[in-house]
């Protein structure tokens, strides 16, 4: 079921057919990471190119004599999912559907973050979300010259960078008390790796990072249980950290407005505590610093066509621009009860005392052992903690409820690149719903949930908070999940499992294997 769709296209079609993309909106991914195992995307892939690539997906893939697209209902927004005997139903505002098994696949997140300003139902300026940017007028229009952006992440950056480009005169706005500016890497690439991210996806890369998931090889266990393993992790990271500071020049680069100093990350790099991604853009910084006033202040509110500040700066604009991200999933459409049965997020307050206490008393020891294992977590930097109003999820592998075996849930856990997860989560979701799985008893997978939380709590600081955080582990999630259902053709040699970066085509015979693992056919 897809709830979004434009005269017979899918969401992703209205980056292009609604203008939601713009000339400096690009994936941050390198070629041949962004597409899927069994079907390459054409060369280079620009925004358009990656809509045709998954238009042409649906057409492409057929099974029992039917094509992806011939299987999606286009423009049904689910209104409600229960559990009825033995059956899912499903209501929607076109139909209603019954069926024994269901997969949600919503996202991590659901609808644009607007944030609520006193003064926004009188500001005479038009306020527009980044999910709109691109369809708005905002970089041709000569009566929008004066534009104020706020938020401290990527959307907000590539929007500011975009609007200077296009002539405008740009304020940028991040609250004093939110988690501060983002990390923004540098697009230059080190040795074999094309930038930050291909390094990143390399699975030596996630051994830096302190984390029970993946082989405990003695290579870790140097890292994180001895000191001179420790200052090897410190320098590493530091480093990094170093230079993605002294390349921006946040005190020293020439030319640069006041306030420029204001981008400079609150936390260090390895707690990734804000948002941040990478640098599209050789000249960013050349581009921003002598052109853009920033602001670390909180809006107070807007006034006329005024943004006020809690200094009492007052800023004059033609159009303010939220890129301040998304609101996350509500699960809106499941009842309070399955929300607590299922082990969605949901507010603390729902949940009975007898489900709530043993939860917190295993996330309590989980916490214990975590530190024990891995003091270089016991005392984060001071830091802007942003709390969540719901419990974390509760789901095992991030995917399966512990007492439903009839319903599974795909893509909320963060793994940085999502079409990965996507097919090694979906072969997972198949083997555990076709019973194909030899899973822990309940009693480990609640210790391991518990661990999870508690860790992604300390490793991740304020993005942890949900317990779905894997940014830099994901090649060993993913691994563990292809372990569980007893596949092997994605690993290579030695050198290449530790050290390639981790692309679509690794994954391109998990499919045939899985299907002579479990059935012997090839149809």
């Amino acid at each position: 079921m897809a709830g979004e769709t434009f005269e017979g296209y899918l969401w992703w079609s209205l980056l292009t057919y609604l203008g939601r993309s713009y000339d400096g909106f690009w994936t941050q991914w390198t070629v041949g990471t962004a597409e899927l195992s069994d079907q390459s995307m054409d060369r280079p892939p620009e925004t358009e190119h990656t809509t045709r690539y998954l238009e042409n997906y649906l057409d492409s893939h057929c099974y029992a004599g039917r094509s992806l697209r011939s299987r999606i209902k286009l423009g049904f927004s689910v209104e409600s999912v229960a559990k009825r005997g033995d059956q899912w139903l499903v209501i929607g505002n076109k139909a209603q559907y019954r069926t024994p098994k269901i997969i949600v696949a919503n996202g991590l997140f659901s609808s644009a973050n607007i944030p609520k300003f006193i003064g926004d139902d009188t500001f005479k300026a038009p306020i527009i979300h980044q999910e709109e940017f691109g369809q708005s007028s905002v970089l041709t229009s000569p009566e929008l010259h004066k534009v104020t952006v706020i938020g401290g992440g990527k959307s907000a950056a590539d929007m500011v960078y975009a609007c200077v480009k296009a002539g405008k005169s740009v304020k940028w706005v991040i609250r004093a008390s939110g988690t501060g500016p983002g990390f923004l890497l540098s697009p230059e690439g080190k040795g074999p790796y094309k930038n930050a991210f291909e390094l990143g996806s390399t699975r030596v890369a996630g051994t830096l990072s302190p984390s029970f998931i993946g082989p405990d090889t003695w290579w870790r266990r140097f890292l994180f249980g001895s000191n001179p393993g420790l200052k090897v992790v410190n320098a590493v990271w530091s480093g990094a950290d170093k230079e993605t500071r002294e390349s921006a020049q946040f005190n020293s680069r020439p030319n640069a407005l006041p306030g420029f100093a204001n981008l400079k990350p609150h936390a260090p790099l390895f707690w990734q505590n804000g948002s941040g991604g990478l640098l599209n853009r050789a000249d960013f910084w050349d581009t921003i610093a002598p052109n853009v006033q920033v602001h670390l202040e909180d809006i107070t509110h807007l006034q006329a066509k005024h943004v006020c500040l809690a200094s009492g700066t007052e800023i004059s604009t033609d159009v303010l621009l939220c890129g301040t991200g998304w609101k996350p999933t509500s699960f809106e459409f499941f009842s309070v009860d399955d929300l607590v049965r299922l082990g969605l997020p949901h507010k603390v307050e729902d949940e009975p005392p007898e489900i709530t206490k043993p939860w917190d008393q295993m996330v309590q020891q989980a916490d214990r052992e975590v530190l024990d294992r891995f003091p270089i977590l016991a005392e984060p930097p001071k830091h802007h903690h942003k709390a969540s109003h719901t419990t974390p999820y509760r789901l095992y592998n991030g995917i399966a409820p512990l007492n439903d075996n009839t319903i599974a849930f795909l893509g909320y856990f963060n793994v940085g690149n999502f079409f990965k997860g996507a097919e090694c989560q979906a072969i997972w979701a198949t083997a555990y719903l076709d019973g194909n799985l030899q899973l822990p008893s309940i009693d480990s997978r609640q210790l391991t949930i518990a661990r999870q939380i508690a860790w992604c709590k300390r490793r991740y600081l304020s993005n942890g908070e949900l317990g779905n955080s894997l940014l830099f582990e994901s090649n060993f999630y993913l691994d563990e999940l292809l372990q569980e259902v007893g596949l092997v053709s994605h690993l290579g040699g030695w050198f290449t499992n530790w050290f390639k970066p981790g692309l679509a085509r690794d994954l391109a015979g998990l499919r045939d294997e899985y299907i002579a693992k479990f059935s012997g056919k090839s149809d």
